[in-house]
């Protein structure tokens, strides 16, 4: 026994802790990943304008 606490009721808190931050945020990982993908189709784009700009000078 670890201090006062059983190890299954440790395990139980911290997956707990572990999941209830995961939901806290969620909305932070989901806005992230929505501005990765922003970025890299801003970036695909730039890249094929400055092809069609390079083919036609």
């Amino acid at each position: 026994m670890l201090g006062r606490l059983p190890l299954p009721q440790l395990l139980f808190a911290a997956i707990l802790g572990i999941a209830g931050g995961m939901y806290i945020y969620q909305p932070i990982f989901e806005q992230y990943s929505r501005d990765q993908k922003e970025l890299k189709e801003k970036v695909k784009l730039l890249e094929e304008s400055e092809e069609k700009g390079a083919n036609s000078a």
